[in-house]
């Protein structure tokens, strides 16, 4: 995942291992960490992602969600809800673009972030 923000001279790099999670669990806690580093500055935003996941509940499905008393069509809780949760407040506060990005295709930031990953990985090994 990969947040552009254009008003913002500095880049920051922020990466991170937990051995005891999923691949949902990291994809939604790396677009929170993310907006968190973030002043809420009201510049347009670009979160570039290769998860379906995140992409499609955060665009598409989040506002049926919430007419569902934030439960799934089933009515049942939906998985991660804590992070959902988290990540429905913040981006609230934020003029967001989402973007999808195939994953390991010929992307820079796709491949930096997946680079980070391994790197942090192999690191707590």
């Amino acid at each position: 995942m990969f947040i552009n923000n254009w008003k913002i001279v500095k880049k920051k790099i922020i990466s991170w291992f937990d051995k005891n999670t999923t691949n949902n669990k990291m994809e939604l806690t790396a677009v929170i960490k993310s907006l968190e580093k973030l002043n809420n500055s009201g510049y347009l935003i670009e979160i570039w992602t290769d998860s379906k996941y995140v992409m499609d509940w955060i665009t598409k499905r989040i506002k049926k969600w919430e007419k569902n008393n934030r439960k799934t069509s089933d009515w049942n809780d939906v998985k991660n809800k804590d992070l959902w949760l988290k990540l429905f407040s913040l981006v609230k506060n934020y003029n967001i673009s989402w973007n999808y990005v195939k994953a390991h295709n010929i992307n820079e930031f796709n491949n930096l972030v997946d680079s980070l990953a391994r790197k942090s990985a192999k690191e707590q090994k």
